[in-house]
Formats: structure tokens, C-alpha cells, sequence
């Protein structure tokens, strides 16, 4: 019998043409993934992949087999979701999924604020990135709201059993040491960022290969001296004078001595926020995190120093 989670990471392997980027996309590394596809082979006794020492291109048969398994992953997740709700849910708490860098800035001031007045409901609250918060809720795990975000054209994709809210626009700045000296001056072009040393994200996560190919397209080329997934640690990095970064607007708080923020007009890339709402979860809680979540990221941003 075919293993669904093979199946969604062929739809994705489809998808963007990749297994490196199915796997950015799903939470898993790129092994994993092409055991998975091996494992799908072996199981359906069909060839799937034409493969090559450096890459490994679908046959039509992955082609035909992913576009048929769009339909057989949505009934199956009509299914479990029929099945859940079957009894009437009477939890006295909300399970929510959250990035690190917005439960940084919000939590937990945000989380008394929301819930305050409804002392009888608890949250439970996990904390990880957009990836395996959505492999997670591939894999059946039951989250109320999980809070997501979308890179540029890399964007993510959710199962049918939740119900996506738009947030609002989360903008990423050049964060640079004061002692740069490039504050102050009004807007500040890309090539007084030329040979900088900077901090970037580690390769695999969410929003770095959007990131450096924005960075590609204006022929900057980072001299990349740290990696650090961390925005807390990288401020820090920052206002040492080590390297400048390019960080979300809800990352960067209250500032920390020795650090500024660059207007910089060419490099405009922003993250789409989204709360992936489940149809389970407890209805009135959940829409009034997603109100008041919404209100917060559409405050005014960081202004460049």
C-alpha cells in the first residue's frame, strides 16, 4: 500500500522540481526525501525518477502519479477531519503553533493580553519555524492555529483540513553597526553594501534562498562571516560592529546599542504572514488571536534610523 506522506512529498518533488526544495518546503532534508521517493518506487513497482549523479528529474509516470494524488490527499484529509469532528469538542485550551521571531516580539505580554479575560482557557504553545510546523500539520498533528509565513515566490503549502487568515506584510531591513557610519544620510543604495561582512541564515531554512537570490539579482554578493538563525544572537553580532543582517521588521523590537536600520529601496523583499486555522479549533478564541494578531503586525513599522 502507498505511504500518503510519500505521496505529498512527491506532489511537492513535482511541484518545484527539486528534491532540495521539496524538502525546504516540507521540513525534511534532502536524503529524506529521496529515501521517501525510493521507498514510493519500491512500493508502486513504477519508475519515478530519471536519475543522474547531480540530479533526479521526475519520469511522467511521477507526473501522472502527482497530479492524481491532488484528489486522493484532499479526500484523505476530508476523511480525518470527518472522523475528528465526529465528537463534539469540549477542550478548555487553544493549541497554537508560532515562528520564534513573533513569539519573541508578542509573547507573553500579547498572550495575557489576548486571553486574559478568559481565565478557563489555557494555550499550549510550541515554538518552530513555518517548514515543520506544516509537515506537522501534514502529519496529523492537532494545532488550533499555527502561524506561518510565506518568503517572496517561495511561498508554502497547507493541507485542506485548515482554514488560512491573512495577517498582513512582515518587511525585511538591512540592520547594519552604527559604527558604519551609514545612518543618518537618507536612503542607502545597494552598493554601499558591497565587500560589508553580513550575517545570513543557515542554508535549508525558510526564507534564505529568496533572501540571497534578492541579493544575487543586485549584484551584491554577500561576504557571508556568520550563520545564525537566531535574531537575537545576530543583533547582538550587529551592534559588536562583526557584520551587518537583513532581518523582518518583527524581529528587530526594541533596537540594542550600536545598531541602526538602513532604508535601502532596492532591497525590497517582504514575508507574507498567515494563521492556518483549523476547523476544530475553538472558533471564538482562535478568530480573536487572529484579529488581534493581525491589529500587531500591521503596526507601524521599525522607522531606518
Amino acid at each position: 500500500m502507498l505511504n500518503p506522506i510519500h505521496l505529498r512529498t512527491l506532489l511537492e518533488v513535482v511541484r518545484l522540481g527539486s528534491f532540495a526544495g521539496a524538502a525546504n518546503r516540507l521540513g525534511y532534508t534532502p536524503s529524506a526525501v529521496s529515501q521517501q521517493m525510493a521507498a514510493l518506487e519500491h512500493d508502486s513497482g513504477i519508475r519515478l525518477f530519471e536519475r543522474t549523479a547531480r540530479s533526479a528529474r521526475p519520469t511522467q509516470a511521477a507526473e501522472v502519479m502527482a497530479q492524481h494524488a491532488i484528489t486522493v490527499l484532499a479526500d484523505l484529509d476530508t476523511l480525518l477531519e470527518a472522523a475528528a469532528g465526529a465528537g463534539l469538542d469540549t477542550r478548555a485550551e487553544l493549541r497554537l503553533s508560532i515562528y520564534a521571531s513573533l513569539a519573541h516580539r508578542l509573547f507573553p505580554e500579547f498572550l495575557a493580553e489576548q486571553l486574559g479575560d478568559e481565565p478557563l482557557l489555557g494555550v499550549r504553545l510550541t515554538v518552530r519555524d513555518p517548514s515543520p510546523a506544516i509537515q506537522a500539520l501534514r502529519n496529523g498533528e492537532e494545532v488550533d492555529v499555527s502561524l506561518v509565513y510565506q518568503v517572496g515566490d517561495s511561498g508554502l503549502s497547507w493541507p485542506d483540513s485548515v482554514h488560512p487568515e491573512y495577517l498582513g506584510e512582515d518587511r525585511y531591513r538591512v540592520v547594519v553597526p552604527e559604527s558604519w557610519d551609514l545612518h543618518g544620510h537618507g536612503p542607502v543604495s545597494a552598493a554601499q553594501l558591497v565587500g560589508r561582512p553580513w550575517t545570513l541564515h543557515h542554508p535549508g531554512s525558510s526564507d534564505i534562498a529568496e533572501i540571497e537570490s534578492a541579493f544575487s539579482a543586485r549584484e551584491l554578493r554577500p561576504r557571508v562571516v556568520a550563520r545564525c538563525d537566531d535574531f537575537t544572537v545576530a543583533l547582538k553580532l550587529i551592534g559588536s560592529g562583526y557584520a551587518a543582517s537583513f532581518m523582518p521588521e518583527v524581529a528587530l523590537g526594541e533596537l540594542p546599542s550600536g545598531v541602526r536600520v538602513l532604508d535601502v529601496p532596492e532591497l525590497a523583499l517582504s514575508r507574507r504572514v498567515w494563521a492556518l486555522v483549523s476547523r476544530r479549533a475553538p472558533q471564538q478564541p482562535a478568530q480573536r488571536l487572529v484579529r488581534r494578531l493581525r491589529e500587531a503586525i500591521s503596526r507601524d513599522a521599525v522607522a531606518p534610523a
